[in-house]
């Protein structure tokens, strides 16, 4: 399915919401370190519930380590200076859908990666600086899935 990727996330309530996220909707939630938590931390517990071990996560020393593990072909990394609007990608499974830390987002040496495929924006109202990380992740995710008929999802109708 997709992957997420967590570049130095520091806030663990927001992870553990992705390991809830990865969990349901069958993505992997990828984390480059340094982490501002560890996994013992009750708010990520707390954040993720009882999905920790039904989700599939992986902690990369570097982000390095993080491009040889995923061998990406397409990175979406999702910025509010992106050129593109998330609806105007047209997703694939395996994609890499790239989020920067809290605090400061993505650097502008990573936004320039050659590994990135293009640099994405989720619509804001002007002057307003970032969404939540988790709320973003999910909101990508979501588009990625729908758009690939939310493949392995039971479905009510």
């Amino acid at each position: 399915m997709f992957r997420i990727l967590f570049l130095t996330p520091e806030i663990p309530g927001n992870t553990g919401n992705a390991i809830r996220l990865a969990a349901i909707t069958g993505a992997e939630l990828h984390l480059v370190e340094p982490l501002g938590f560890d996994f013992s931390d009750a708010k990520l517990r707390r954040a993720g519930l009882d999905y920790h071990d039904l989700a599939v996560v992986s902690v990369h020393k570097t982000l390095a380590d993080a491009w040889e593990a995923l061998a990406p072909e397409r990175v979406f990394a999702f910025t509010s200076d992106g050129e593109k609007g998330y609806a105007e990608i047209s997703y694939q499974p395996g994609d890499v859908l790239m989020f920067g830390k809290e605090s400061s987002g993505l650097s502008a040496e990573v936004k320039l990666d050659p590994h990135i495929t293009a640099r994405v924006r989720l619509p804001m109202l002007p002057s307003l600086r970032s969404l939540n990380l988790a709320n973003a992740a999910s909101i990508a995710v979501y588009e990625a899935w729908r758009q690939n008929d939310f493949a392995g999802a039971q479905i009510q109708a």
